[in-house]
């Protein structure tokens, strides 16, 4: 049968010139001048007023010449969807109208009818989000007194089958077994194996599912893969995703912890790509409220794929392995102490900046600094926002391209011996000087100490956060995407297992794709902060006004107010000897 319409409508979008898309039709230019505080369309509840109190009078623009982050922007994609299952609402952000699904273990209770059809559950891999998935899914099953088994599938031979065992997964009880008898005997099959493996196996993959079965993806790296070569997936499946906005530990953890509280988690995106019978929808949000999602919202793969890989070599991982080792060198050249520079610029991003912008907001980050540190927040900000965005220009554009994901997939192919070269396999960053004193910092710090807020810090680090909001509003993606994946991923997620680990064992044992983008453009980062910004701090360079002003009136602000009001009242807590090593590089370890 040929796939029938998606139940997701774009009705409004920007697709790149380098990824036209006969579906998606351009939208008109919009004027942000002001800040527009969003709302849900189900509460009355009024939101505060955020507002900036601003260190003095500014002198001139360093940087005259450029275009400030401008007021005209591309209206952001706008998906409608149907669901028979689940409560759609409306929010608004920032003036424009997204749909939703909230979360809550309440709703477990309509698994059964949003899996209907569905007898097994395949999981496919047991790398970063396979472990937390496969728990979550059985066990909001359980709870729902739903009869769909949901089986680990792994390579024969893979050490994975100890650590799945230990878990519950048995192949006694049919629960664990094979890759590609799981594939073949499952009716949705998530399929969670790594980037590269899903590119080098995806022809074989295809073969083993079953006619009307679906497909799960939780990123969409796989479809830029095939749209590179001109492919598409096969027309006899259902091809859906589920994406949380943030790397498998936490998705667990979060569920895990909000079993009191009626739930919490990370949030996720969700896309249909094609829908065969007409249950693709429904089956994507029955997922999603399954891990756990305190919301999710819809967007396209295409749209996933470009944000999520962008967002992992920008502000999720490699933009700050960047910052922070361009931070820690120009702090101890100028004369602080190895200790105090870590403090002030992994620890200080990491833990309290990280926790007042996941709580109230990134101006509440300006708001709490002394009028000194104010000054000294506008000079970082406005000397660092340009040279960030620079990059996450150039950054998105590769992604886009499909540059990005073609040097994943080679990547992984160095991994092994061929055509007589030597394997190539990544190697770790965490024996240089910046990381061993953070070894030692993190021995000594107190119970809950969240690290100081310095001025200088916190204006690099939010100039590189809004720079990439900047970019992917540009972009046209929506800003339910662009707060997740330059946000909440972020302060929810990533930075509280570096808080408790460090950036560098982050960068050590993510995944592939996370990994391979850090390396390659943390030292970008690096570089264009040292040379650019850096150079300009020191050369007396006059603050820009123009630029800190747009940051004050920004509409993001209040659009993530709306987000921060779906927030689940619980933070993530993170132990100090939090274990997210992969499996496979455990094992190597």
């Amino acid at each position: 049968m040929a796939a029938a319409t998606s139940s997701i409508a774009p009705s409004l979008s920007c697709p790149s010139p380098s990824s036209p898309s006969k579906a998606l039709r351009s939208s008109k230019v919009r004027s942000l001048a002001f800040p527009n505080i969003g709302s849900l369309s189900t509460t009355s509840k009024s939101l505060r007023s955020l507002t900036a109190t601003v260190a003095g009078n500014g002198i001139g623009s360093s940087l005259s010449a450029r275009m400030v982050a401008s007021s005209a922007v591309r209206a952001p994609v706008s998906l409608d969807f149907e669901t028979s299952v689940f409560k759609k609402e409306k929010v608004s952000l920032a003036g424009h109208e997204e749909y939703i699904v909230r979360g809550g273990r309440d709703l477990f209770k309509h698994l059964p009818d949003a899996f209907k059809g569905i007898k097994q559950i395949g999981v496919i891999g047991w790398g970063s989000q396979g472990p937390a998935q496969a728990q979550n899914l059985r066990d909001s099953l359980v709870e729902a007194k739903s009869d769909v088994v949901v089986k680990i599938g792994l390579r024969k031979g893979s050490r994975s089958f100890e650590e799945a065992r230990a878990v519950g997964f048995t192949e006694e009880s049919g629960t664990l077994g094979d890759i590609w008898e799981t594939i073949s005997g499952s009716d949705l099959v998530l399929l969670l194996i790594s980037d590269a493996a899903q590119a080098d196996n995806y022809e074989k993959i295809f073969s083993h599912m079953k006619p009307n079965s679906i497909l799960g993806l939780s990123h969409g790296f796989l479809l830029g893969h095939l749209q590179s070569m001109g492919l598409d997936f096969p027309k006899n499946i259902s091809v859906v995703a589920v994406c949380p906005k943030g790397m498998g530990p936490s998705v667990r953890r979060l569920y895990v912890q909000g079993k009191e509280i009626n739930g919490a988690g990370i949030n996720a995106s969700f896309a249909v790509h094609q829908d065969v019978d007409g249950r693709a929808a429904d089956v994507a949000l029955g997922w999603s409220v399954a891990l756990g999602s305190p919301f999710t919202f819809a967007t396209t793969l295409e749209q996933e794929y470009k944000s999520d890989i962008f967002g992992e070599r920008g502000i999720l991982l490699g933009a700050v392995h960047g910052i922070v080792e361009s931070l820690f060198r120009r702090y101890t050249e100028n004369g602080m102490s190895e200790d105090l520079a870590y403090k002030n610029t992994v620890e200080c991003i990491t833990g309290t900046i990280s926790r007042t912008i996941s709580t109230q907001g990134m101006l509440a980050v300006y708001n709490s600094l002394s009028e000194e540190g104010k000054k000294d927040f506008e000079t970082a900000y406005s000397a660092s926002f340009y040279p960030c965005m620079e990059i996450l220009y150039e950054c998105y554009e590769d992604v886009a391209a499909g540059s990005e994901i073609r040097s994943v997939v080679l990547a992984g192919r160095r991994f092994y011996d061929k055509e007589g070269l030597p394997a190539f396999p990544m190697g770790k960053i965490d024996q240089t000087r910046m990381w061993k004193v953070g070894e030692r910092v993190r021995k000594s710090r107190p119970a809950g100490d969240l690290g100081p807020l310095y001025p200088f810090t916190a204006g690099v680090y939010v100039a590189l956060m809004m720079a990439q909001i900047e970019i992917l509003r540009k972009k046209g993606h929506s800003y339910s995407e662009i707060i997740n994946e330059s946000v909440i991923e972020s302060v929810d997620s990533l930075n509280p297992f570096m808080h408790a680990r460090g950036v560098s064992f982050m960068v050590d044992n993510c995944s592939t794709t996370a990994r391979l983008g850090s390396r390659k453009w943390a030292p970008r980062f690096d570089y264009n902060l040292t040379q650019q910004a850096l150079v300009a701090v020191d050369n007396g360079a006059p603050i820009n006004k123009d630029l800190i002003s747009n940051f004050f009136a920004d509409p993001v602000h209040g659009a993530i107010q709306v987000c921060a009001e779906l927030r689940p009242t619980v933070d993530i807590s993170v132990p100090e000897d939090a274990d997210f090593v992969r499996p496979e590089l455990r094992q190597s370890n």
